[in-house]
């Protein structure tokens, strides 16, 4: 229950629910959080539906090429990355690159998409942190945990029904406020340093992970594109120190799924580290 491998693969679009049986085998073996190995797995092709199901901490998951329908369902922890090849000839921004329904029904995980999703983005979404380029219709539907970053367009019906969780969506055509059902959600700019900061660590990772233009465009001219993104919550999340302003933080603030404990080392206004914190920090 140590070590780290890596192993590479071709895929096509009949192999399907791609590392759910892995998974599985690795929670049968060591329970949903107990391996403390690391298994990295990079696909070259054209994946089925369901590619990266399951998923559990310790294995991550690179796909070159792209991805159907079902990408990361039901995924637990580790870390899906669907990146397009080098030489795939179009704006990886303005193009799909994974199908619809997307992290149906995560609880944990970190997804990255360098380029666009389909419908129902992050359907049922319990705790994935998700960052792709743009959506089709009802992202974040029935969501009720996780973060979930959009660096483009998306459909109509934006939160609908969604009960927790947060979304960032950068509006560069400046008409996402008639994409969102407000019956229950709320919208607002970035108003909180630690909305800002979740939402620029994010990002940060993600370009780290994908190599996105996109993300590399919004981080090199952060002050002008900050003020384009809307914050999407439900009221459960209202009091949340990224969506109200407060004068001193008293809850973590979360940038990953995967991160130790999903912490950021954050601090109240006159906090002390333990030695514990000093030490996980400094790694």
């Amino acid at each position: 229950n140590a070590g780290e491998v890596t192993a590479n693969y071709e895929i096509i679009n009949t192999d399907r629910s791609t590392c759910a049986m892995l998974s599985g085998d690795i929670a049968r073996a060591h329970g949903n959080k107990g391996f403390q190995g690391r298994i990295n797995l990079e696909f070259d092709g054209s994946a089925g539906q369901s590619f990266g199901a399951f998923v559990v901490p310790g294995l991550n998951v690179r796909l070159t090429g792209e991805a159907n329908d079902y990408v990361g369902k039901g995924m637990h922890g580790g870390e899906v990355v669907v990146v397009p090849h080098a030489d795939a000839g179009f704006v990886a921004a303005d193009s799909s690159i994974v199908g619809n329904a997307c992290l149906y029904g995560a609880t944990g995980g970190d997804f990255h998409a360098n380029g666009r999703a389909g419908e129902r983005f992050c359907v049922r979404n319990s705790g994935a942190y998700a960052v792709a380029e743009g959506t089709g219709d009802h992202c974040l539907e029935y969501m009720t945990g996780g973060v979930a970053v959009i660096l483009g367009s998306v459909g109509r019906n934006v939160g609908a029904g969604m009960t927790g969780g947060i979304g960032y969506f950068y509006d560069e055509a400046g008409d996402f406020e008639e994409k969102v059902n407000g019956e229950i959600v709320k919208t607002q700019r970035v108003v909180t340093q630690e909305g800002e900061t979740q939402l620029k660590a994010i990002i940060e990772r993600h370009f780290e992970k994908t190599g996105s233009e996109k993300a590399e465009a919004i981080l090199n001219n952060w002050d002008e594109e900050l003020p384009k993104f809307w914050q999407v919550y439900p009221p459960s999340e209202a009091n949340q120190p990224m969506v109200k302003q407060v004068d001193i933080v008293e809850s973590s603030l979360r940038i990953s799924a995967s991160a130790p404990d999903g912490e950021m080392c954050f601090l109240p206004v006159g906090g002390q580290m333990t030695a514990e914190q000093a030490a996980r920090c400094a790694d």
